[in-house]
């Protein structure tokens, strides 16, 4: 897995930046984001949410990768410090996948966290 930064917050592979690009073509729009939040719910008591976004909220911690754009919320700095967000497309799996340090439990179904 080759990563793009090394920064203090959210670190996004190669394969992630690649495939938010692709995906922005063919939205045809250069003024989105790509927004990685942490919301109550889920089956271990936190969600990750991942979604284009042309908002900019106050508080927001953005990073570039290569082009791309991502944002968090201030709420959600926390407990993404250190997070990589990469893609995976294999036969067993196809999407974004994130891989928390700070997650102290998860469940079955890889989107909720505790």
């Amino acid at each position: 897995m080759t990563e793009t930064s090394t920064q203090q917050g959210i670190i996004l592979t190669d394969a992630a930046a690649q495939k938010v690009k692709a995906l922005l073509e063919q939205e045809g729009r250069d003024d989105l984001a790509l927004r990685v939040a942490v919301q109550p719910g889920g089956c271990s008591g936190l969600i990750y949410q991942l979604f284009f976004d042309e908002r900019q909220l106050d508080g927001d911690i953005t990073y570039d990768f290569d082009g791309v754009t991502v944002v968090t919320d201030r709420m959600s700095g926390p407990y993404l410090g250190g997070a990589t967000v990469d893609f995976v497309d294999t036969i067993e799996k196809q999407g974004f996948t994130i891989d928390n340090p700070n997650a102290t439990g998860s469940c079955a179904c890889g989107d909720s966290f505790s």
